[in-house]
């Protein structure tokens, strides 16, 4: 039987190698050839550094890796869309399939026992194969490459998701907090539903300098405490109407909420952490709404994934950093120092 070496996460901030056999596609499944999958602060916060998750939804020592992009090279009996050859992203949680929420799309909130997220409960991308459900395929266009594809699986369709939870239109302006590879997609995407102004704020220098390099935003703020003086001058002392939290920060969560607009939205997508709020001037007095936002539905990633190319946007833009599967203790390192973008572990 073919052999494959597949990454685990003993939860030590290191990274083991394990020898697999290469898993055949059973009904309804399909075997992907991996061409690239990246990593998310998710990998990090909770696996990576220590394994933070208990029970079912905890990390069970599966190949890591839930942002997968690849190829199908072979499909199992009664397969009913996709066949070989074609490029896929995976959504990356697998649902029961027939609760409320898994008939909704968002598999990610299925509680039967039967929900397995790739790279958590059952094996991921950071493997030569993923063995997947056809059903949790997303057809990859050409026009995307499949960096793209793997930031979409996560990162991009989880701030596409909040972007659209609290409608980003061209009455706008928009601020997001946290520059990480979130913040990224979330200018990004924010732009592309017609923000009329955007403004960053992050306090790793490395960050702001990477948003100003890619000129994604209009107005780039320190996370000081002179940041929400910036955000009102910027704004005609009025604050943001939309906002947009990726920072998963105390700070930054309460310099959202308080950079938020009377009668604005705010969405909370950076997880982890708490945030200590004073409810009535902060939010009650000025009529605010607090949104949040976990990952993104199966319907609405084939929707980004159907867009982008009308937007001619490329997600791997924010891309810093490509390594190969055997270096993928290097790039957990890198992505573990919280000043670069994305990282990706690609095959060609």
């Amino acid at each position: 039987m073919a052999k494959m070496t597949g990454a685990i996460l003993p939860g030590n901030s290191t990274v083991e190698f394990r020898e697999y056999n290469v898993p055949e596609p059973g009904e309804r499944q399909v075997l992907v050839r991996m061409k690239a999958s990246t990593i998310c602060g998710s990998d990090i916060r909770a696996i990576y550094r220590e394994h933070l998750g208990k029970g079912p939804e905890g990390y069970q020592g599966v190949i890591c890796g839930h942002e997968p992009a690849g190829q199908i090279v072979k499909t199992g009996k009664n397969c009913r869309r996709f066949k070989e050859g074609e490029r896929v992203v995976l959504y990356h949680i697998s649902g029961c399939g027939v609760c409320h929420d898994c008939r909704m799309g968002y598999q990610i909130s299925c509680s039967a026992p039967q929900r397995a997220a790739y790279g958590w409960q059952r094996d991921g991308g950071m493997a030569e194969y993923c063995l997947a459900e056809e059903a949790d395929c997303v057809l990859l266009p050409d026009f995307l490459s499949y960096i793209d594809g793997a930031c979409c699986a996560c990162g991009f369709g989880t701030c596409y998701e909040a972007i659209r939870r609290i409608n980003v239109n061209g009455d706008d302006i928009a601020l997001v907090v946290g520059l990480g590879p979130m913040g990224l997609a979330a200018l990004m995407l924010a732009k592309a539903r017609g923000a009329s102004k955007l403004i960053a704020a992050d306090i790793v220098p490395e960050r702001m300098e990477l948003v100003k390099k890619l000129g994604l935003a209009d107005v780039i703020i320190k996370s000081d405490a002179g940041a929400l003086d910036a955000i009102r001058a910027a704004t005609n002392g009025r604050g943001c109407e939309a906002v947009i939290d990726c920072s998963g920060n105390t700070y930054g969560r309460q310099l959202a909420v308080r950079g938020t607009r009377q009668w604005g939205r705010c969405v909370f997508v950076g997880e982890g952490g708490t945030v200590e709020l004073n409810p009535s001037p902060d939010m009650i007095h000025d009529q605010k709404t607090l949104f949040g936002s976990w990952v993104t539905s199966l319907g609405n990633l084939e929707d980004l994934v159907e867009r982008l190319p009308r937007w001619n946007m490329h997600p791997d833009m924010t891309c810093t950093h490509k390594f190969s599967l055997e270096n993928v203790g290097d790039a957990f390192k890198l992505m573990d120092e919280g000043k670069c973008g994305k990282v990706a572990v690609v095959w060609e």
